[in-house]
């Protein structure tokens, strides 16, 4: 009898730790139409009436695997935000309402960690919210795509001072 309710025990555990891992659990494949499926059911079931909603603004967002994990930008009638969710094959900690900073090829960003009911926990970092009014929705959709192509990008910094392209600054010898 002891034997069974250990059994019992053993199995609601399992399945408890089951469930845990499946949250946490990667994406093998882009996650951006799962998060414009549920951003879409907030904005109908949340936000539509909200003084800051911009009624004009589709759900958008796109996303690139970068370090074995989904780095995109999610566009709703009322945020535009950076976004990273578990890649293929990850495995992510629960984790509470921490700030996360991430060194990106653009710099450095801090993250909020979120929870959303199908993807459960992701990374957000706003960029804008509320959204500026007089923006549309093609401008919106631009907007997106350049932002995730410059999260990507390397840092351009400018140099201070001339160039010096002289023969011997070229072959390492110094002047004087």
């Amino acid at each position: 009898m002891a034997q069974s309710h250990l059994s019992e025990q053993q199995n609601i555990a399992l399945e408890t730790e089951h469930k845990i891992a499946q949250k946490r659990a990667g994406f093998a494949t882009n996650p951006a139409p799962l998060l414009v499926s549920q951003y879409e059911r907030i904005a109908r079931e949340q936000m539509c009436e909200l003084p800051f909603y911009h009624p004009g603004m589709p759900v958008l967002a796109e996303c690139d695997l970068y370090e074995e994990q989904w780095l995109g930008v999610a566009l709703t009638p009322w945020m535009l935000s950076v976004v990273v969710l578990p890649g293929p094959d990850q495995c992510w900690p629960d984790r509470g309402n921490e700030r996360i900073a991430l060194a990106l090829p653009c710099g450095n960003l801090t993250f909020m960690v979120g929870d959303l009911p199908e993807t459960g926990q992701l990374l957000s970092c706003s960029l804008m919210s509320p959204l500026d009014p007089h923006l549309d929705g093609k401008e919106g959709a631009a907007l997106v795509s350049a932002v995730l192509k410059m999260l990507l990008s390397l840092p351009i910094k400018q140099g201070e001072g001339t160039v010096d392209l002289g023969r011997r600054r070229l072959f390492g010898a110094t002047t004087r």
